[in-house]
């Protein structure tokens, strides 16, 4: 039967086993063995050695050889158990052969090639799956009797000279064979005294390609496994910031919407839509007694009480328009309590934060609130000037005084120049550009102290680089020039023959002053001092209001109005302006306990405003957006009265 010879050696074996009749798979190709028998018939030749063929022409394997046919027939492969042979075999791919109770593969290593891929044998007490690869077969058995060797014994792992493995009892029996002196594998000449023990467990051989692949995945997963933990850490930065910035997009919404409900409700009140008033949180007002006779032609803008919270133990504060915050100086309720700034925010009162002051501060005489940044100015008995920062919290700047400080400001011109007034009657100028003392001192007509302080419009200046301040002390008004050649500061005509100068109220819109007093009298050694009381302490006593005008470095006097006053106590007042078609003075009444809102110049009374508590140790006023806004601080009480600003001509003032 003529067939065309197939290299494929699984083809080639088909082809074999149906030729020569043969049942079981041979170790080695036929052609190979006849080639083995005639290099043998050429060795004996050569040698002394002598003996007969590897393999007869029956094609017996090596098993049979060595073993005969009463060997373990469960490892022997028969020609029946081949399963599609020729498929596979054309295929190229792996050739799979069953048996009953084991599993058996061998890799078999041509001159012309490898044939085929994987050889894998299935049985019932194999591993997960029942197979077995070919590098598993190769590194745990005899590829003579296809039985695991042993690290000891009859069947020790050996190895020839040309390096291939088998039990030592198999590859004994196979050179003590005549004619066998070679490996059966790649039938190089070994002797029996060639043979090599091994001492190893296990024998695997390893595929230099593959490892060196594993080993650049391994690289590659520990990579990419940094990587998923420097993202993994990322993600949770991301999601944090994700969160405060959602924090402030709720804040920032919330605060737009009660902006929004406090404009259309000073848009009502200015329509007269409704006679009834409410504030941003749509409840009614409260604490508001104002008389309609008291409301003049040409003023229809009405102060309405939006807010009304506790504050304990304030006693200053001043409003930070630009994050919506009041800025309170108070001290902690108990024994020894701390001095702080307290933080509350206009659109919520819950939102609050202290920030402690230093020990050695002390109390605090008087504060302001930058009008170029979110800082703090602060004058403490403790004598020391102190700049806060209200975003961060923090104390930036401190500078020692001579004395204990009664009064401070901002210069309105300059974001660099601060003011000190103190105990002594000394006015310190400060630059903060030089961090370590005051860079100008003027010392006052008198030794009282420096009780308020306001900085000057520099259009008012007389002298180019001249920067100018208005005091009040108890000997009347002042006005001081730093820059310039004057060493002493300018007494306000008359405003020492008023009686005790004991507040003073200045606008820089509009360069209006109004000065309470307090009478004096005169008594031997031309010494003064106030009037007594005609009423219980704390009541008040009769004194007035002194209207001015400055008018470039001129002052003009323009009226006094008679005022029940304090006669204890140095109260707080302030001007406003824009919400009237004229300024308004405010001031609080001694005796009725309410807040007063005058007319300038006319002293007009415009408006009653009653706080939740008396006395009133505070007043500010200032603008924002379209309103004005007035605040009252009371004992450990703030109310907060806002009201639609002017329009003149369709202009807001």
């Amino acid at each position: 039967m003529d067939r065309v010879w197939n290299p494929d050696y699984a083809a080639y074996l088909l082809y074999y086993m149906e030729e020569h009749g043969i049942e079981e798979l041979p170790l080695s190709d036929p052609n190979e063995e006849e080639e083995e028998e005639e290099e043998d018939d050429e060795d004996e030749d050569e040698s002394d050695d002598g003996g007969g063929g590897v393999v007869g022409p029956s094609g017996t394997t090596l098993r049979q050889v060595l073993y005969g046919n009463h060997g373990n027939s469960t490892n022997s492969v028969t020609a029946a158990e081949v399963v599609d042979v020729e498929t596979l075999a054309s295929e190229n791919d792996d050739v799979t052969v069953d048996g009953e109770g084991g599993s058996s593969s061998q890799r078999r290593d041509n001159d012309g090639g490898k044939a085929g891929g994987t050889a894998s044998l299935k049985g019932d007490s194999d591993g997960e799956n029942g197979e077995l690869s070919t590098g598993e077969i190769d590194g745990l058995f005899c590829p003579i009797c296809f039985e695991a060797w042993s690290s000891g014994g009859d069947h020790h792992i050996c190895c020839l000279p040309c390096g291939h493995i088998y039990g030592l009892s198999c590859i004994k029996k196979w050179l003590r064979r005549p004619g066998s002196s070679k490996c059966p594998q790649c039938k190089k000449k070994c002797r029996i005294k060639d043979i090599r023990l091994l001492y190893a467990n296990q024998i695997v051989a390893v595929d230099g390609e593959l490892q060196k692949t594993v080993k650049s995945l391994e690289a590659k997963c520990a990579s990419l496994e940094k990587l998923s933990v420097d993202w993994s850490k990322k993600e949770v930065d991301w999601k944090k910031r994700e969160a405060d910035l959602c924090k402030q997009v709720r804040y920032l919404k919330g605060k737009t919407h009660d902006l929004e409900d406090l404009l259309k409700e000073t848009e009502r009140r200015a329509s007269g839509s409704s006679a009834s008033s409410w504030n941003h949180l749509r409840e009614p007002t409260l604490g508001f007694d104002a008389n309609p006779n008291f409301h003049m032609e040409g003023c229809p803008n009405k102060f309405i009480l939006q807010k009304d919270f506790q504050i304990d133990g304030a006693r200053l504060f001043d409003i930070d328009s630009i994050n919506n915050n009041f800025v309170f100086a108070r001290r902690l309720s108990g024994m020894g309590g701390a001095h702080v700034l307290t933080k509350v925010s206009m659109l919520s009162n819950d939102e609050r934060e202290d920030i402690r002051l230093p020990e050695n501060t002390k109390a605090v005489k008087d504060l302001e609130v930058s009008p170029h940044a979110t800082l703090v100015l602060l004058a403490s008995l403790g004598k020391k000037l102190s700049v806060l920062s209200t975003d961060s919290n923090n104390t930036i700047l401190t500078y020692d005084l001579p004395a204990a400080g009664w009064s401070c400001s901002w210069d309105i011109c300059s974001p660099h120049y601060i003011y000190a007034g103190l105990q002594n009657g000394t006015v310190l100028q400060f630059d903060m550009r030089q961090t370590r003392t005051h860079v100008e001192s003027l010392s006052g007509l008198t030794c009282n102290p420096i009780h308020t302080l306001h900085s000057l419009s520099s259009d008012s200046s007389s002298t180019s680089g001249v920067r100018s301040v208005l005091t009040a002390s108890s000997l009347g008004l002042c006005q001081w020039n730093f820059g310039g050649s004057e060493e002493r500061p300018y007494l306000i005509p008359e405003s020492d023959k008023q009686g005790v100068c004991i507040s003073l109220a200045y606008s820089r819109y509009s360069d209006d002053i109004v000065a309470s007093y307090r009478p004096k009298v005169e008594i031997s050694g031309d010494l003064e001092m106030s009037q007594p009381t005609l009423t219980a302490p704390g009541q008040g006593t009769r004194g007035s209001h002194v209207i001015y005008k400055k008018k470039g470095c001129a002052y003009q006097k323009l009226g006094v109005s008679g005022a029940n006053v304090s006669d204890i106590r140095l109260p707080k007042s302030a001007i406003i302006y824009g919400v009237h078609q004229n300024p308004v003075f405010a001031s609080g009444d001694e005796l009725t306990g309410e807040m007063v809102l005058q007319d300038l110049p006319s002293m007009m009374v415009v408006d009653h405003l009653r706080p939740k508590k008396y006395p009133i140790r505070d007043v500010k006023y200032t603008r924002l957006l379209n309103s004005g806004l007035l605040g009252c601080l009371s004992e450990d009480s703030m109310q907060l009265f806002s009201a639609p600003r002017y329009r003149e001509g369709g202009i807001i003032r």
